[in-house]
Parts: C-alpha cells; structure tokens; sequence
C-alpha cells in the first residue's frame, strides 16, 4: 500500500509542478513580448499602461505561486502525513450518528480552510488590488461579507450534507442515483432564487437610471426574442473598480444586471454590444449545454463513487484506522483532483467555442462591431488584461480567447 500512496503523491507533485510550470512559461513570455503595443490596441493605449500591466500581471503571479505552494504543504501534509487520520479519530472519538458525524467532519473542515485562507485574501485585496487601484473595499465591508459568506456557507452546505447523507442511509444500494437527483434539483433551485435572495445580501440593485438605455436594451432583447424582467444596476463599485455585465434568472424571463462601474466606463452603444454579447449565450443555450454535460458527468462521478465507496480499499491506501464513510469521500475527492488535469483544457476549450459563437451573435444583432472593439479594449484597460499570454497557456486555462484574438476576428467580421 504503501507503494500505491508514494505514486499518488508523485503524481500529485507531478500535476502541481506541471501547472507551476505553465505559470511560469506565461509570466517569462509576458516579460518578453509585453513591452509591444499591439496592432489592435495601436493609439488605446502606452507604454506606461502596459508597464503596469506587466507588474500587475507578476504579482498575481508571484502571490498566485506562494499562496499555492502554502496550500500545497497543508494537502501533503494532511494526506501523506496522518493528519487526515488523526482527524478522522478526533471526529470518531464523539461517537457522533452517521449523519451529524458528517455534518461535523465537512463544517470543521469547511471553517479551517476559511481560517487558513484569510490571510491570503487580505493581502490579495488590501495590498494587490489596492496597490493597482481596483480596490475601494474597507476592512468593515470586508469583515461583513466573510460573515456573510459564513452564515450562507454553514447553511447550504449543512442542507447538502444533511440530506445527502439522509439518503446515502435511507438507501444504502441506490442512494447514488437519489443523491444525485437531489443534487441537480438543489442546484436548479439555487438558480432560482439566488437572484432574489442571496445576491442582494452582497449588493444593492437599483432599476437603471437612464430610460433611454433601459429601452434601447429592451428594444435589443427583443430584436433577440429575449424577454426581459428588468434592467438593474449593481453597486459593484464599493468593492472593486472590475467591470463586469451579467444576466440572471432562468426560464425565459431575465434580469439583466449591469455593474455600476460599466455604466460610468462605457457609452450606451458598448453597454448594447456587452449586452448583445451576453444575449449569444442565452440563445445559443450555452449555459444549457453546459449544465447537461455537467450533470452527465456528475451521474457518472456519482455512481463510479458509489462503486468504489462499498469497499476499505481508499481508508487502507491512505492507511486511515477508522474507514467513516466521509473520510473515503474525502480521500475519493482528492484522487478527483488529481485526475481532473486533462478535463481543463477541454473544458477551456468548449468555452472559449461559447464565447466566439457569443461574439458572431453579438454581431449579427447589433451590428455594431466598432462598439464591439472598443468595448474590449476599455475591458482590458480597465482590468490591467494580459494582451500577451503564451498561446498555451491561454489553450490551457483561458475560458475566453485572448482578447487581441477577439478583436482580431470581430474586425473580420466575426
């Protein structure tokens, strides 16, 4: 057994430093290549903007690797070191029932990942965003919201566990397909009501203050025989000067919501090209597609689970005294992890195919592609976007295509 465990370590070195690797390939290409203005950005921006973006770019690089390497260490240790075991005996030794075992053993868990992480996203948001100007969160805010977050966490993820493990006990020879079925109806529901009832604990959402606008996109819904609800503005601005444009709901009736930062960035024909954008996505059923294959594979990851949880065998590999069902499920998904490599690319490659057939739409509907162009181009302004990433590091991991790519093909014609 023993073996096995030194070769799942290996791997796992092997996936990490494979991805360290990448990292490091698009921070020496970015330093190479990206004191160039690209020809698509040619008068948009300097040289002064592209330095920026270079040091913007190699701090998250640099906190993205040291932040990784910590986590790293706490998942070594934890499975390759007896932790997780000592752990699991902690969580045994109250002689809790199957279910509150469980809810214990993933909640702890769940608060010691919060813990370890908040230094992390304090110097990410007060010295990073802060120093390149994205920041406009206080310390109150922030405290807030990690409560927030914390509260909505403990409850949804305790339903989860709770229901979940009420089943796996309630029909221990087919509680792959009912959780499973659970799963997919809990997570529709979310999509429901998570416009209505968790986004606004973040965020205040005022009707759009401009009529004109508000009806130029309705006009353009309908054009795209979209019916929308309303058009809201999000106060996105006391966290952040990121842009960003999203639809809610489902079915076919949407909210649109624009953040407050994108209507004080852009003019009414670029916020119609953002919205005619995100509009491709809803008529070419992107987020359909994306939830069927999503739950094909989540029933196959399920009964797979189901086929591999009925025996010791993970509890022995990882040389666990006390097999408890989480512990198994614990170790299943970290085998997940690692095995999950190859998935990245693909599923990068399935979105960036969304987001171009997204672009072609957004074209053909508005008809505007020069309101197209500038729209990417202040996007990227505004971001600090790396307008140089190696080309397979962007195969790897960019769910959108380069942006200069994008220009390129709109320019074109789409």
């Amino acid at each position: 057994m023993k073996t096995y465990l030194i070769v799942i370590l290996g791997l796992y070195i092997l996936r990490e430093g494979f991805e360290y690797l990448l990292q490091y390939v698009n921070f020496v290409y970015l330093e190479k290549h990206g004191t160039s203005v690209p020809s698509e950005f040619a008068g948009a921006i300097d040289e002064t903007l592209l330095q920026k973006t270079r040091e913007y770019e190699a701090e998250k690089t640099r906190f993205s690797l040291f932040s990784s390497l910590f986590g790293n260490v706490i998942t070594i240790a934890f499975f390759f070191g007896g932790l997780l075991n000592l752990y699991n005996l902690w969580i045994v030794s109250f002689n809790l029932s199957f279910i509150l075992g469980g809810l214990v053993f993933a909640l702890t868990l769940s608060y010691a990942n919060t813990v370890l992480s908040i230094p992390f996203s304090l110097y990410s948001t007060f010295r990073i965003e802060n120093k390149y100007g994205f920041n406009t969160m206080t310390p109150k805010l922030w405290i807030a919201d990690l409560a927030k977050s914390l509260a909505l966490s403990t409850i949804l993820t305790g339903l989860l566990i709770i229901v979940g493990l009420w089943l796996i006990e309630a029909s221990p020879d087919f509680w792959w397909i009912w959780v499973w079925g659970f799963f997919l109806i809990f997570s529709l529901f979310m999509m429901y009501i998570a416009p209505y009832v968790i986004e606004p604990l973040f965020n205040k959402f005022t009707p759009v203050e401009d009529p004109g606008l508000e009806e130029k996109i309705k006009d353009l819904m309908e054009r795209a025989d979209i019916r929308v609800s309303r058009v809201f503005k999000m106060d996105a601005s006391k966290r952040s000067t990121h842009t960003n444009a999203y639809f809610s709901g489902i079915g076919r009736v949407k909210r649109i919501i624009l953040y407050d930062t994108l209507l004080r960035s852009m003019n009414q024909e670029e916020i119609l090209a953002v919205i005619a954008h995100e509009a491709g996505h809803w008529k070419k059923k992107h987020i359909l597609k994306m939830i069927v294959a999503t739950e094909i594979f989540s029933f196959l990851g399920v009964y797979i689970s189901f086929r591999v949880l009925q025996s010791d065998f993970l509890a022995q590999l990882f040389m666990i005294e006390h097999g408890t069902f989480y512990a198994k499920v614990l170790v299943l998904g970290f085998l997940g992890g690692i095995l999950s490599l190859p998935f990245i690319p693909l599923s990068s490659y399935i979105s960036r195919r969304f987001e171009r057939e997204a672009d072609r739409f957004a074209c053909e509907l508005s008809g505007n592609r020069e309101a197209m162009v500038s729209t990417l181009i202040k996007l990227s302004k505004d971001n600090l976007a790396n307008l140089h990433p190696h080309p397979f590091y962007a195969a790897f991991y960019y769910s959108h295509p380069p942006v200069v790519e994008r220009i390129r093909q709109i320019k074109k014609g789409c």
